[in-house]
């Protein structure tokens, strides 16, 4: 039923009446699965300064790869808009993402209109943002005045060499380093790192990393290399599961698992038994966390994905061009988020083969990870 309204919305010029069976839910969603709609990641662009062989592989996003054009971007306005529907119905954390989001123009502008919002609670939300901090050393305190709480920033290696070849772009280690220590000094932290492992490619960076980030104000996290979208050539012996990692680095610099900070955190957490901090494993292919997952996406044109994996989105953009209320467009965010059934990890651990084979999933600088 949300479908065929979103789908009347882009058709006619004038907005149809919701039909009375749909009636404005109000408070906290359950999905099918019953998972709280808790976190929102919002893309605010398509593009993207690196060619990550595992999110935007030159092959695929090369010169002349259509980007979407600016009028097809949600507006600021529109994109705070959307958010206080989705705060009203729970969720407490928003995490801007992209492609990079900090190409996107006066983004600082964005963060201050979302910074003023706050949780059904009534307690601040809970704003953060992921970057590859090619622009992070001249934007991190514009970012943290404007209201950002904390950042994440992607950095698969620290050898120079190894990182170029996977960001493709020859971008050095010492420049994301300057804006983390940019960021660092902002205030905006604690400060993420994400590094995605591919094997034969940097997984030979794992201690090395683990040694520079363990002592500092930083939290280092490893991403298994998923099957995001449709163009990075996933092969299923090219990752690295997350206990590889923590026997590798255990055997060196001895390891305690920590409890969750809270339900649903994609990182399993781990400390050094020195003190020397902690680090956290992103297992989406091993230890799928779908029974947890309390996240929605926002799509850069305004398409609501309810699956990091999913092939299609529902079009909130239209409902908004197309003058519906607050209340209406909340009616349909309710009824999507109920219909949710999603759990694509977990299937894909009993028929990896089946589901690459079959899915035409949405790439990963559409929807940010």
């Amino acid at each position: 039923m949300a479908e065929k309204i979103i789908m009347m919305a882009s058709q006619r010029p004038a907005p149809p009446a919701i039909p009375a069976i749909l009636e404005a839910p109000t408070g906290l969603l359950s999905d099918q699965l019953a998972r709280p709609l808790h976190d929102l990641r919002i893309s605010v662009t398509d593009r993207c300064n690196f060619r990550c062989v595992y999110c935007m592989p030159k092959a695929v996003f090369d010169n002349d790869y259509q980007y979407l054009p600016h009028t097809s971007l949600l507006t600021f306005e529109e994109i705070t808009r959307l958010a206080k529907t989705f705060i009203a119905h729970g969720v407490e954390k928003i995490r801007l993402t992209g492609g990079e989001p900090l190409l996107r123009k006066n983004l600082e502008r964005l963060v201050a209109m979302l910074a003023e919002l706050k949780t059904i609670h009534g307690k601040p939300l809970d704003l953060t943002l992921t970057t590859n901090a090619s622009l992070l050393a001249r934007k991190a305190q514009s970012l943290k005045d404007a209201g950002l709480q904390r950042i994440t920033v992607s950095l698969d290696a620290l050898d120079n060499a190894t990182f170029q070849r996977m960001n493709d772009v020859d971008f050095s280690v010492d420049d994301v380093l300057r804006g983390i220590d940019a960021a660092h000094q902002a205030g905006l932290g604690p400060i993420k790192i994400n590094m995605v492992v591919k094997a034969g490619m940097n997984d030979q960076e794992i201690l090395p990393m683990a040694r520079h980030f363990r002592h500092t104000p930083y939290i280092l996290r490893f991403i298994e290399y998923m099957d995001v979208g449709a163009s990075n050539g996933w092969k299923m012996d090219e990752v690295i599961p997350s206990s590889e990692v923590v026997r590798r680095i255990h055997a060196e610099m001895p390891l305690a698992p920590l409890d969750a900070n809270y339900t649903g955190e994609t990182a399993a957490r781990w400390r050094y038994a020195d003190g020397g901090g902690e680090i956290g494993l992103i297992s989406s292919v091993t230890q799928a966390f779908c029974s947890d997952c309390s996240r929605a996406r926002l799509s850069t044109e305004g398409k609501l994905y309810t699956c990091l994996f999913a092939s299609s989105g529902h079009d909130l953009r239209a409902l908004l061009r197309d003058g519906r209320s607050d209340e209406e467009i909340s009616t349909v965010l309710a009824h999507l988020w109920r219909a949710r059934g999603d759990r694509y990890s977990e299937l894909r651990t009993n028929n990896t083969d089946g589901l690459q084979r079959s899915a035409n999933k949405v790439e990963m600088s559409y929807i940010g990870g």
